[in-house]
């Protein structure tokens, strides 16, 4: 690979700390963005190149200027390319919610005393899996509080549990992970039990800011946190997910420090971030967050653009914190992994007795609680593909083989047709009516844009689905 002199200099620092506050304003307070210049960047990044800081400085200072409306259509345009119509489709199961951790933002801190405390039993996740894969799903993000009860043996442990549900044609195909940053052993022992992305969000990228919302726990320690995914990298989970938590500080400065994160993942192992999450502050109990960063509407349907031009090759996830409508605006800019069917409260997949929400129960508020159904409705509505797929973390396709095929932008040869196997899958096994009507004409769509080869072993498959043959991939 060639090494530009960014990348000489980052892949000095595997586990070291890589943010500079001072380096990141200075940045942003120089760059004086011009059309010449904006039009540069852009057409950078859909030559499916990663932006350097200043470059992403340049987008970031263009808005609230004419320009912007270029940058817009240039995350359409990469989006197109690079992911076409498919959008992914997964769910969080929170496992446990016991944690040692005072964060101010948390609903789960160690300092809330009004939030109900639980850890799932093995009978109780199995009953999950089973009541998630009634619904369809097939890709799942186990969620895990910062307590000792929660160890690497105790994660892989149920990582192997989910793995094992089988629920008439129902099962688990992909189990990512969100939880407490390990060493290079604990990352190791949950890697062997087959994960798919681990996530660890560094919340504010901001060291002072940091330490003002973080008063109590290991996740006190910024750098340990920060340099989490590189132990990972180094105990070969090389399929990794980043994000901040929009909200705690300036939302340009986090866009720039995701980048910087992504950049340095990069330079340091060959491979970018699998995904990037970028939530933002929502109901939770007894929040203490200052007004002054909270982050609009207006300004996350900026820096969502931003971020996919930023980093053209890493996929954007967008949870049901945020409302049906902003997620079908952003779908068009650059997102590209959904939640449908999100349920938080420890239990309440397979317990649908309270639809209610309570938030002594539950991290945050959600704010689009519609089934997965009605959320596949949608997407077809709005002529997207629905997607499954787990093909590349089982092919191999991960880390820096992923890069190999979605930097240049091949992936989509794999990921159509993969999509359409796994929404006949879903509409045989578990659509009805309409919705099933909408994906076949979906299905007949999307094949008619696959080359006349693919597209016939597209179809071969698919009359082996309905046959009842399960799991078929290219």
């Amino acid at each position: 690979m060639h090494f530009t002199p960014e990348k000489l200099r980052i892949s000095d620092q595997r586990m070291k700390p890589f943010i500079d506050p001072d380096e990141i304003w200075g940045i942003l307070n120089a760059v004086k963005p011009d059309k010449s210049r904006v039009r540069d960047v852009i057409a950078k990044s859909l030559g499916k190149q990663r932006l350097t800081l200043e470059e992403t400085a340049v987008l970031v200072n263009s808005v609230g200027t004419d320009l912007f409306e270029e940058i817009r259509d240039g995350a359409r345009k990469l989006k197109d390319t690079v992911y076409g119509n498919r959008i992914v489709l997964f769910a969080p199961l929170y496992i446990g919610n016991r944690c040692t951790n005072n964060c101010q933002y948390c609903g789960f801190r160690v300092s809330n005393s009004e939030a109900i405390r639980k850890t799932l039993s093995d009978d109780e996740i199995i009953n999950e899996v089973g009541a998630l894969e009634d619904n369809g799903q097939k890709r799942l993000i186990l969620v895990y509080g910062e307590h000792p009860e929660y160890s690497p043996d105790y994660i892989a442990h149920t990582v192997r549990l989910v793995y094992g549900v089988r629920k008439g044609r129902g099962e688990i195909r992909r189990v990512n992970i969100n939880a407490a940053p390990l060493d290079i052993e604990g990352f190791r022992k949950v890697g062997e039990a087959g994960i798919g992305t681990y996530q660890v969000f560094q919340e504010t990228y901001h060291p002072d800011a940091y330490k003002w919302y973080h008063l109590g726990g290991k996740k006190k320690d910024f750098d340990w946190r920060l340099t989490a995914l590189d132990r990972a990298q180094e105990a070969g989970i090389d399929d990794v997910g980043i994000g901040a938590l929009f909200g705690l500080y300036d939302w340009r400065f986090e866009v720039l420090g995701i980048v910087r994160h992504a950049n340095h993942l990069e330079a340091c192992y060959n491979v970018g971030p699998h995904t990037i999450s970028f939530p933002r502050i929502k109901d939770a109990l007894s929040l203490n967050i200052p007004d002054r960063y909270e982050t609009s509407d207006e300004d996350f349907k900026k820096l969502v653009p931003i971020l996919r031009l930023a980093v053209p090759y890493t996929g954007l996830i967008l949870t049901a914190r945020e409302s049906p409508d902003v997620r079908k605006e952003m779908m068009k800019y650059g997102v590209s992994q959904i939640d449908g069917g999100t349920k938080l409260e420890l239990g309440s997949y397979s317990d649908s007795r309270n639809e209610e929400q309570n938030l002594n129960r539950e991290q945050f508020r959600i704010n689009d609680a519609r089934s997965l159904s009605e959320v596949i409705d949608e997407l077809l509505t709005n002529d997207y593909l629905p997607s499954f797929c787990t093909s590349c973390y089982r092919m191999g396709r991960t880390g820096e083989h992923f890069m190999e095929f979605s930097v240049p932008g091949f992936i989509k040869r794999f990921c159509t047709p993969n999509a359409i196997l796994t929404l006949s899958e879903y509409i045989c096994d578990y659509a009805t009516g309409e919705v099933s009507d909408k994906g076949w004409r979906a299905i007949e769509k999307n094949l008619q844009t696959l080359e006349p080869g693919i597209a016939q072993s597209t179809r071969e498959k698919i009359e082996k689905i309905r046959n009842g043959e399960r799991d078929l991939y290219f």
